[in-house]
């Protein structure tokens, strides 16, 4: 009973559901905040999420019926089962055990799966193409945010992620060393979550809305929130692995920490795709691998070079 309450209520799916769409709110108005407009009240993605439970589920006569409507829910569970493995307000996660991190990781790849699934088997052309820009620019991402990530998994000698947060807790001074990880995994995150610059899966002045094209309803509200959940999650593990500070406080005052360093996340994602404008898929290939990728390499030859040096 215990167990399910974990997983369901907090900090499993409703907690996850609840703060996602803060967070899109958070990000939402910052971003219309600095565009100088005013943005939306503060329950406008709980309106939308409702008006969209409440809206006819439209299936193409051609779509695979079974993945069309499966992909969402895949998505959600994907992202929702990744959070008990990281360290939220205190030292221990949910459930841990050797190697969690790379699980992690796993279960952050699976929502850009099922996107292109979903968008694929709709047999639309815009949604075929984006599904496509979507599974192009995975390959891209994914090799600097593995990277920006390992590194300080390697300083602390450990892939499982609660150990990684006690090792940084036990030597703060530490965490400036990974600054370019932090970067590089910051940028990578952006494009895992399809934000602008990275946008282009959903360019809607280009292919409508790309993998989305086609969804509606329920199931194109359990995408949303899906995407919602990854980016609390995703800033939940930049927080765990790159700022882990406020995890041996009381209770109270390290989850207060824990949602200000997500906020903090949000708040620099938002600023990133405020300052840049969308790039094409070719360029935003090119720039993971000519600059993230040798930043991440970077990041983990100082790893190696202090594990050599000063933890002898």
């Amino acid at each position: 009973m215990n167990a399910l309450f974990l997983i369901l209520i907090f900090p499993g799916f409703l907690f996850l559901a609840l703060f996602g769409l803060f967070a899109e709110f958070i990000d939402r108005k910052l971003y219309a905040r600095m565009q100088n407009r005013q943005g939306p009240p503060w329950f406008q993605p709980l309106a939308d999420f409702i008006k969209l439970l409440g809206k006819e589920d439209i299936v193409p006569d051609e779509a695979n019926v079974r993945m069309f409507r499966l992909m969402p829910l895949f998505a959600l569970t994907a992202v929702v089962s990744s959070i008990i493995y990281i360290p939220l307000w205190k030292t221990g996660a949910l459930y841990s055990f050797s190697g969690d991190l790379v699980v992690v990781l796993y279960l952050l790849t699976l929502p850009t799966l099922t996107f292109f699934i979903g968008g694929w088997y709709s047999t639309s052309l815009y949604a075929r193409i984006g599904s496509v820009r979507s599974l192009t620019q995975m390959f891209a991402y994914e090799v600097p945010l593995f990277m920006g990530l390992f590194s300080p998994a390697l300083l602390a000698d450990s892939w499982t992620l609660s150990d990684i947060s006690r090792f940084y807790i036990d030597h703060p001074m530490y965490c400036f060393f990974n600054l370019i990880g932090f970067g590089v995994a910051l940028v990578a995150l952006l494009g895992k979550l399809e934000k602008a610059p990275f946008d282009i899966p959903e360019a809607e002045t280009e292919i409508v809305a790309g993998t989305f094209t086609e969804y509606s309803g329920r199931l194109y509200a359990f995408f949303r929130l899906a995407i919602d959940i990854e980016m609390v999650v995703g800033a939940s593990l930049l927080a765990a692995v790159f700022l882990p500070f406020g995890l041996k406080d009381e209770a109270a005052i390290g989850f207060l920490i824990y949602i200000l360093k997500v906020v903090l996340v949000v708040f620099l994602l938002t600023l990133a795709r405020t300052i840049f404008a969308r790039l094409r898929i070719d360029q935003m290939v090119r720039f993971c691998w000519k600059y993230l990728v040798p930043l991440a390499l970077l990041q983990l030859l100082i790893v190696l070079f202090l594990k050599g040096v000063l933890l002898q």
